[in-house]
């Protein structure tokens, strides 16, 4: 079983950067296709992006794409999400998600295994 933290929320200005990591214990990040959902308030949980178990696919939903960057490192068994140019309808509480199965998917229901998120404001 896998445990995940996130970690690196916080405020920032529109237009700015942040970087969230989740740290992974358990098991290595290697068995699982890793994803990052966000959740705003009033809304349904969404998917954000997610790389993937076989070969290290990377994948986005369509409002982040050329804006946020997944990355996996293996050996620290973390996974990070870049986000730049963030915009104030980026602001949710962000979660680290994790599935085991090798086919890869953007659905919340996918996921067995979720940290307990971090969140992100950002400020006009």
């Amino acid at each position: 079983q896998v445990q995940l933290v996130e970690s690196g929320g916080g405020l920032v200005q529109a237009g700015g950067s942040l970087r969230l990591s989740c740290a992974a214990s358990g098991r290595s990040i290697n068995d699982y296709t890793m994803g990052w959902f966000r959740q705003a308030p009033g809304k349904e949980r969404e998917f954000v992006a997610a790389t993937s178990r076989i070969g290290g696919g990377t994948f986005y939903g369509d409002s982040v794409k050329g804006r946020f960057t997944i990355s996996r490192d293996n050996a620290e068994n973390t996974v990070y999400l870049q986000m730049n140019s963030l915009k104030p309808e980026d602001e949710a509480i962000y979660y680290c998600a994790a599935r085991s199965s090798p086919d890869d998917s953007t659905q919340v229901t996918a996921y067995r295994h979720w940290g307990q998120g971090t969140q992100v404001t950002v400020s006009e």
